[in-house]
This record gives C-alpha cells, sequence and structure tokens, in this order.
C-alpha cells in the first residue's frame, strides 16, 4: 500500500513538474494565416529569388512541422504550386524589426469557393475552414497569432455570386475571429487581377472595411498575369505580399480605422 501511495504521489509531481516546464508560445514568434485560393497559394512560376530562405521565416509544412520557408510555401497542388504573395509579406514585416520572427500557416486552396471556407465543408481532398483552423491553433502553441491574409473570388465572379459575396465575406471574418478567440484580430483581403475577364468581384471586396472593424483591402491595380488571365506572375505576387504588409503594419499600429 505504502509504495502504491509513493508511486502515485511520484507520478503526481512529474506530471505537475513536466505541465509546469511547458513553453508559452513566444511573443515575438509572430503568426500569419494564409488563406484564399490559388493566388494566395501562389501560382507564379518559381526561380531563384524564391529558394532563398531567411532563419527568421519559418512556415508550417503539410506535416505540422515548422520547416525554414521557401517558395512554393503552400501545397494544396503540389504540380502547379509556385511563388504566391507569403514570402515577400514575410521579409517585408521584418523589416526595421530585428526581434521578431515570422511563422507562416499556408491554408489556400486553390479554385476553392467562398462558400467553402465554413466548417464542416469539403473541398477536393480538404476541409479549407476546419483545417486552417486547426492548423492555426497547432501553430498558436508556439507563437502569436497576429493577423489573416485572405486571397479568393476568382471562382465567385460572376454576376450572380459577386452580389452575394460581402455578407459571406463578412460573416467568414466574424467566424475565423470567433474561432480563434481573437475579435479584433486583423483581417486583409486582396483584389483579384484587374486583368479578369469583366471583373464582377472588386466591387464588393472592397467594401468589406466600411462594413466590419479591422479590416483592409490591397489592391491588385497594376498586376501582371503570368499569361493566363488569370493567376500573377511571380513579380506582381511579391509585389502583392509587399502590399498586404505595409496594411497589416498600418492596422497593427492602429494608423488606420476601418469605418
Amino acid at each position: 500500500m505504502y509504495r502504491k501511495l509513493l508511486n502515485l504521489a511520484l507520478f503526481t509531481f512529474i506530471s505537475i513538474s513536466s505541465f509546469a516546464q511547458a513553453d508559452p508560445p513566444d511573443s515575438n514568434f509572430h503568426l500569419y494565416l494564409l488563406i484564399g485560393q490559388s493566388n494566395m497559394a501562389g501560382r507564379g512560376p518559381l526561380d531563384e529569388l524564391g529558394a532563398t530562405s531567411n532563419s527568421k521565416i519559418v512556415m508550417l509544412d503539410s506535416l505540422n512541422q515548422w520547416v525554414i520557408a521557401k517558395d512554393p510555401v503552400h501545397f494544396d497542388k503540389p504540380k502547379v504550386v509556385g511563388v504566391g504573395p507569403g514570402l515577400s509579406f514575410a521579409n517585408a514585416m521584418l523589416e526595421k524589426n530585428s526581434r521578431i520572427k515570422i511563422g507562416l500557416v499556408p491554408c489556400a486552396w486553390g479554385g476553392s469557393p467562398i462558400k467553402v471556407w465554413q466548417p464542416g465543408e469539403s473541398y477536393l481532398s480538404a476541409h479549407p475552414y476546419d483545417d486552417a483552423i486547426r492548423r492555426t491553433k497547432i501553430a498558436m502553441q508556439k507563437g502569436v497569432l497576429k493577423g489573416i491574409l485572405w486571397h479568393q473570388g476568382e471562382s465567385d465572379n460572376n454576376p450572380d455570386k459577386a452580389t452575394k459575396y460581402l455578407p459571406q465575406l463578412v460573416a467568414l471574418v466574424k467566424r475565423l475571429r470567433s474561432d480563434l478567440d481573437q475579435p479584433e484580430l486583423p483581417f486583409i483581403a486582396g483584389e483579384i487581377g484587374y486583368f479578369s475577364r469583366k471583373n464582377h468581384i472588386n466591387a464588393f471586396i472592397d467594401q468589406l472595411p466600411d462594413v466590419i472593424p479591422h479590416t483592409m483591402v490591397v489592391s491588385a491595380k497594376g498586376l501582371q498575369h503570368k499569361g493566363d488571365s488569370t493567376h500573377f506572375d511571380s513579380p506582381s505576387a511579391r509585389t502583392l505580399g509587399v502590399r498586404y504588409a505595409k496594411a497589416m503594419k498600418q492596422l497593427q499600429s492602429g494608423a488606420v480605422i476601418s469605418q
């Protein structure tokens, strides 16, 4: 009996000690969730610039392991994935702030319409919304979530779907903030390329900051496609990433107050 009590006490002490020694999230490890469809995932041609790595920028890979980030950041469709805005965004966020480290959480799915970005919905081999929440919570064990980048709309770019887009986007922002327990989490949406035939969706994306606070929209004006009238070429994808970073810094500093 005495031996059993001793063993129980020892087990309890070890369990409590192990829990107490668990490292809290690093406040200087800034996490960003990347969601949407193919232009967030990246379809720009891979090049040497995308292979350049920075030890202060990591990404959560398909096995939920942190690895040094390089293009392609996403893995939604391995045969076509390429350069997206994620890496240039991270590099721009590091400028003038040597104390932090950036962790990218790639969860975009090429071709996914906005209607599948809600709990329980599936798309191809994934559950885009559920997977994004699950992977972000894994990432948050190590760092602090600082914002969300969204680029999606090509699959909803027709007159019928476009008019319903803004309420769906607002609902998505509210749902993400609720499920990640951050009611004021910065959320930045990107316009789709102006080269898209009969662009119906940008007019509705642009209204997001007018109806929900702590959001911004980054412009796609001047960006070029890679020859398919849908996907940004590599320089344009990187320019978009820099625009996301500028907007994110403005939101985080409080320099922009959404209407």
